[in-house]
């Protein structure tokens, strides 16, 4: 395959042409493909027994946190299901681990389970990814990650239903998993086999989220639109999704942090997460490259989509004018005018919706960033940046959201 080139789908370029409307830039053959069915409106939830008897599920295992199960959320998920699930799995970590995914492995084995269920945010439903994954395949779990090739040795999982009860990952219906290994690296997995069978989008379930984490899941959201629409992978279809995420987050974002309670924010939130999700089969780039980097640093503890919103707008400053033609769409998309600001349009509606103006506020000091760098680096995100991204743009990237 192209180095450089990937889809969210697993598939590979196998030839590279120029592209009209690129300036007889050289680009890769396009290759697209959407999988996931969705059922997707307020009550969706109370169709999940339907769903999971129409993929021959019976012994489901429930994926989740403790905080779903402290706020009732669980609850409500087990009684939607009308009888009890062969498993449930309640100590998802907020940025999943291989030694979690094992505990839950073995879990699922325990109760014979024969499919999975995520019920959660971008975490639990990683983490369910990862249990599948463990469950199908002998080898060394390390060895199925993006940054040693692994995808060639993943086999289909058993089916996974995935409810998101966040407006932010999109996981529900990405090929994709992020989980820290045990040897310290935030490994990505990528296969098309990690694509939920279904998904099930309740917008009832985020009404409860309080409004930091509306805000940072959100932007979540947002940097996922937006980095797919810039990356130069060929993918029309998900970068038209991708605008119309951008756009509908625009609207709607700073409505769901400020009225948690209303439907219509809610249901357009997580509608902008699902197109998010959807948009970046084409790819991501350089923020989601320094975000995993700086989110396995323990110590830290770092929100993934508070992250991405801090750096989202220093890394458009550097794309600058090498995209301008897609930087022309996105502004239209979001209100500005044909020559608006976009890094400063991002960076004011962070600072609107209440997330940290910079790295620094978050806690990341100086010392953190070579480590990060070299993560970063070599993070799969980083080959489909809207430019190319090396160690000394990451660290000019680094210094200026520091």
């Amino acid at each position: 395959s192209t180095p450089g080139c990937r889809s969210g789908s697993g598939s590979h370029c196998r030839s590279k042409r120029a592209m009209p409307g690129t300036n007889g830039a050289t680009l890769p053959m396009a290759l697209m493909n959407y999988l996931t069915q969705c059922t997707f409106d307020h009550g969706a939830l109370e169709q999940t027994p339907k769903i999971l008897e129409r993929l021959g599920v019976k012994r489901p295992f429930v994926v989740t946190d403790p905080g779903l199960k402290a706020n009732g959320l669980l609850a409500a998920l087990l009684a939607a299901l009308g009888s009890e699930p062969a498993g449930v799995f309640t100590d998802t970590p907020p940025n999943p681990t291989e030694a979690a995914s094992a505990k839950a492995a073995d879990a699922y084995r325990a109760g014979q389970c024969d499919g999975i269920v995520a019920f959660g945010g971008g975490s639990s439903m990683d983490l369910a990814k990862a249990v599948g994954l463990m469950v199908m395949h002998d080898r060394p779990f390390e060895e199925l990650g993006g940054s040693v090739k692994g995808m060639k040795h993943i086999r289909p999982i058993p089916p996974l239903v995935a409810i998101p009860t966040t407006a932010g990952t999109g996981s529900e219906v990405s090929p994709g998993a992020v989980v820290i290994l045990n040897n310290g690296r935030k490994e990505t997995f990528v296969s098309p086999f990690l694509v939920p069978k279904a998904a099930i989008c309740d917008p009832d379930l985020t009404i409860g989220l309080p409004p930091s984490l509306t805000a940072a899941t959100g932007m979540d959201a947002m940097t996922h639109c937006i980095e797919a629409v810039l990356t130069p992978v060929v993918h029309p279809p998900a970068e038209a999704i991708g605008v119309d995420g951008a756009e509908r987050i625009g609207v709607w974002l700073e409505r769901a942090v400020k009225h948690g309670e209303d439907k219509d924010a809610r249901w357009h939130m997580m509608m902008g997460s699902f197109e998010g999700a959807l948009a970046f089969s084409k790819g991501l780039g350089a923020v989601h490259g320094l975000s995993h980097a700086l989110g396995r640093i323990e110590a830290l503890r770092l929100h993934h989509g508070t992250l991405n919103a801090v750096i989202l707008p220093h890394s458009l400053a550097m794309i600058g004018n090498q995209a301008e033609a897609k930087f022309v769409r996105l502004r239209r998309a979001l209100g500005l005018a044909p020559n608006g600001d976009l890094p400063q349009y991002i960076a004011d509606l962070n600072a609107r919706i209440g997330l940290p103006a910079n790295l620094r506020a978050m806690g990341v000091q100086e010392e953190h960033g070579e480590g990060a760098i070299d993560y970063a680096v070599t993070d799969l995100a980083t080959a489909s940046n809207a430019i190319p991204f090396e160690a000394e743009q990451y660290r000019e990237l680094f210094k200026r959201a520091l």
